[in-house]
């Protein structure tokens, strides 16, 4: 939370990660660079979060539904920097793949930067990072410019 340029509950948004990872899991996880395959993201999530949501106790599923709804609106700090956490974790696994899933798909330094503009946003010093990583992974050849 220190590199967040708001304060936030760092318990909250660490059950918003969980949370958000769980229903995840159980939708499958959708490429972030597959347009099409995005179109139906939505959907599986929120019949995978109906199902695990269902299976809790109503004080607890209203919670966890809440925070996953809170998660995927990316309104208050906390949800945005839980998704700025989620999207730096998946830069970060490729970096440390030599960039399998960039190579395999042909993914360039300009897209990487797009999805990791919202970053910006919540961290100005996790964004900054971001970038001198990717200019780093360019100049390694693990991910294309342009």
């Amino acid at each position: 939370s220190e590199y967040c340029d708001k304060m936030i509950n760092q318990l909250k948004t660490l059950k918003m990660l969980l949370i958000h990872d769980i229903v995840e899991i159980d939708a499958g996880d959708t490429f972030a660079y597959d347009l099409e395959a995005q179109k139906a993201k939505k959907e599986k999530e929120v019949k995978a979060a109906n199902r695990i949501f269902s299976l809790l106790p109503l004080e607890q599923e209203k919670e966890y539904r809440d925070l996953w709804h809170e998660f995927e609106e990316n309104i208050t700090p906390e949800a945005r920097f839980a998704n700025a956490i989620d999207k730096f974790q998946a830069f970060v696994q490729n970096l440390h793949s030599n960039g399998s899933t960039w190579r395999k798909h042909g993914i360039k330094k300009s897209q990487v930067l797009e999805r990791a503009e919202s970053i910006k946003s919540i961290s100005q010093d996790l964004y900054d990072l971001t970038v001198k990583l990717l200019d780093d992974a360019v100049r390694r050849n693990i991910l294309r410019d342009g």
